[in-house]
């Protein structure tokens, strides 16, 4: 694995580290292609904003710290510039606005909370059985994908519902959408090594039955996990196991 274009920052508040130091990490492993990806910087129409994203006021600083290092760094690495974001139909428009005019070059899409986030949002890491839930964060995925402006899916398989033939019924979808327009769900390690509930076994059987392309991410939020290895392995077993369609370095969609 020589790629990766899932890393965060410490403006989101949840993630440590210089990004230097990421950086260093990462070519000191073997990593050639690399992308940073906070959490996209959203102020609601009151003036809310979230409390895991890249402040509104820091927004510029971020972009402009990351062009000075890929300057730095340009002979022993390929950095990309860009965002997590979620799609949120109410506000879709003004969040990729707000994306692309910081400079963003590439979108991910890592859906952490359904129903427009805020002010009645659910967060999709909480233990959560309502059909109407899953089915508005399947839908959310899944029109994401059709706008085309997102390179992959973060961790699509997040989603705390249990598993039975609903939760098969409606996240097959976002396998399905994934392989029609070509979109990769990343099989994400942050979930390994943190031992969290994704990756979903069931999920990704799905996908390897649906054959949609699936990629990596380490979806890094501090320096040592700028590479991973031990996941990367335990990546791999979920390949070998549920016969995925593994495209390695996913194609970078430019925005």
């Amino acid at each position: 694995m020589d790629y990766n274009y899932h890393t965060h920052t410490f403006r989101c508040a949840h993630a440590t580290g210089r990004e230097i130091e990421y950086i260093r990490r990462a070519i000191k492993h073997g990593i050639k292609y690399m992308g940073f990806s906070d959490h996209a910087p959203f102020m609601f129409p009151d003036g809310h904003q979230s409390y895991y994203r890249v402040p509104m006021e820091l927004g510029e600083e971020y972009i402009t710290t990351l062009t000075k290092l890929r300057e730095r760094y340009k002979d022993r690495i390929d950095i990309k510039i860009g965002f997590e974001m979620e799609y949120y139909p109410l506000h879709f428009k003004d969040m990729f606005k707000i994306a692309k005019d910081l400079g963003a070059e590439y979108l991910i899409l890592g859906q952490h909370f359904i129903y427009n986030e805020y002010p009645n949002g659910k967060y999709i890491g909480n233990d959560d059985k309502d059909k109407k839930d899953l089915i508005d964060y399947v839908n959310c995925v899944v029109e994401g994908i059709k706008t085309g402006v997102f390179s992959y899916v973060a961790h699509p398989d997040a989603f705390n519902y249990p598993i039975d033939s609903t939760y098969e019924k409606h996240m097959g979808k976002i396998c399905t959408a994934s392989k029609e327009y070509n979109i990769p769900l990343e099989l994400n390690l942050y979930g390994i090594r943190d031992k969290r509930l994704y990756p979903r076994d069931k999920f990704w059987a799905m996908a390897g039955e649906i054959g949609c392309p699936v990629t990596f991410g380490f979806d890094s939020h501090d320096v040592k996990s700028a590479y991973d290895g031990d996941s990367i392995e335990v990546a791999e077993q979920f390949v070998t196991k549920h016969k995925l369609n593994y495209i390695g370095r996913p194609n970078i969609i430019n925005i």
